[in-house]
């Protein structure tokens, strides 16, 4: 068999030190392609390393492409939809961000539910989702104390999934499509959530394939009509500068967080940040001009309010997606900014405006741990619970019933779309704004089309003053 081999080392157990708990690592090399497997006990690895000797000794040959003897390929036909799926989030959960891994843990979740071979005995919904989500599919915390419920529930579900090659099949593997691309309450999930699940599964299938459980991806037999996702600006959703600044008045009015909650929308609305990005900026990002010496008054004075531009460096943003998600432990996954590469920043304006703004919060609350601008009143960095249920609050006492309806400015993710919508209706150059964004020039495009082609009046009139003297 051109994929087998006698050529085979195996190495020892190799101890991996974590944070919060310790693993063991058995590497073994087969044809010289280099294989590995972590588990959570030593035990657990001296089993698997036995077994792996045991084979070899007898003379046994091994898949180059998996590294295991010849003899298991049997044990593929029996490898459970949640075994595999642990194995899959080992092998991706390096490389993906905190969103991703909580994203697939959610949908591969879903997918289990259509995967069942039996009802009977099966513990309640929520408790089963919570023990597939937060422990089965979680490499970081598969190993955690959890309590007897979770336990049971995770014993139950690795014995009650059908065989992974029975996605073979295009009924199964569209009963599952079905389930991922619905709520839980069984309501069609959103355009855009429904395509990024069928994309999880898609990706998950693959490397079924890759590891030689399945011969090809069955999705591509089903044929599925993906729904269409406007990537269109709701203009709906988009406030006035007025309502702006009624929006942000009432935030500030409410105390004891809203004060320092001012300059942190303010600055969403004036440089299109992304409330993740805010989050995360500190002062030594914050480039404002020097003030001067006034012998006059016998105080530092700022530079004239028109000259007082200033400069904010975007270098990481620290989304908030949980401290199960994260490899520090942490509420927030710092990383580069979406689409950026490691070290890559990105420099925006920061007007008069803001510059006053920020001027006067740093005057009244000083820097936080590390230099950050925006914190919470308790000195910890800014928490995401604190700045939406102020600005949900807001909308309460500044919108109207038939308002609060609506779209208008439903997130605080609104604010960065009204300063896009604003520096294109200004006339700036979309490549500009692209760049000021951290948006690529087609998706600006494409998302803010609307605000573009709504200066058709004003560009006809530029068009026409081109030609003066023909």
């Amino acid at each position: 068999m051109e994929d087998s081999t006698y050529d085979v080392k195996i190495w020892g157990i190799r101890k991996l030190q974590g944070k919060k708990k310790t693993t063991h690592n058995i590497r073994w090399v087969v044809g010289g392609k280099l294989h590995s497997r972590t588990f959570r006990t030593k035990a657990l690895a001296e089993s698997f390393r036995t077994e792996l000797t045991a084979a070899q000794r007898r003379g046994e040959a091994f898949h180059i492409s998996t590294g295991e003897p010849v003899t298991w390929k049997q044990e593929k036909d029996v490898l459970t939809w949640h075994a595999f799926v642990q194995t899959y989030m080992d092998e991706h959960w390096r490389d993906a961000s905190g969103n991703h891994r909580k994203d697939r843990a959610r949908i591969l979740t879903d997918a289990t539910e259509a995967l069942w071979t039996t009802d009977k005995g099966k513990p309640d919904r929520d408790l089963m989702r919570t023990a597939l989500q937060r422990w089965s599919y979680n490499t970081a915390h598969r190993g955690d104390e959890c309590t007897v419920d979770i336990e049971n529930a995770i014993a139950w579900a690795d014995k009650h999934t059908v065989v992974l090659t029975a996605l073979a099949e295009p009924s199964v593997v569209r009963a599952v499509l079905k389930r991922i691309t619905e709520k839980k309450d069984g309501t069609p999930a959103a355009a855009s959530s429904a395509v990024k699940a069928k994309r999880v599964l898609s990706h998950t299938l693959d490397y079924a394939v890759e590891c030689g459980y399945l011969t090809a991806n069955p999705l591509s037999a089903v044929k599925w009509k993906a729904p269409k996702v406007s990537r269109e600006l709701d203009r709906t959703s988009v406030p006035s500068p007025k309502q702006v600044r009624a929006l942000i008045d009432s935030v500030t009015r409410h105390k004891p967080s809203g004060p320092r909650l001012n300059a942190f929308f303010s600055t969403l609305y004036l440089t299109a940040l992304r409330p993740e990005e805010a989050v995360n900026l500190t002062w030594g990002d914050v480039h404002l001009k020097p003030c001067s010496w006034d012998h006059e008054t016998q105080q530092w004075c700022p530079p004239e309010a028109e000259h007082d531009w200033g400069e904010i460096v975007v270098r990481e943003v620290a989304p908030d997606v949980g401290k199960r998600w994260t490899d520090s432990g942490e509420l927030r996954d710092r990383r580069q900014p979406k689409g950026r590469a490691v070290g890559e920043q990105r420099h925006v304006p920061c007007p008069p405006k803001l510059t006053r703004v920020l001027r006067r919060h740093r005057e009244e609350f000083g820097e936080g741990p590390g230099g950050l601008v925006f914190f919470g009143v308790q000195g910890r960095q800014l928490a995401t619970c604190v700045y939406q249920d102020a600005w949900a609050r807001a909308r309460r006492q500044v919108l109207s019933k038939a308002q609060q309806a609506t779209p208008l400015a439903e997130a605080p993710y609104d604010l960065r779309r009204a300063c896009v919508s604003l520096w294109l209706e200004q006339g700036i150059v979309p490549a500009q704004v692209a760049a000021w964004a951290g948006h690529s020039q087609e998706v600006l495009l494409r998302v803010y089309a609307k605000c573009i082609s709504g200066n058709e009046e004003r560009d006809r009139r530029r068009a026409a003053s081109g030609f003066k003297g023909f």
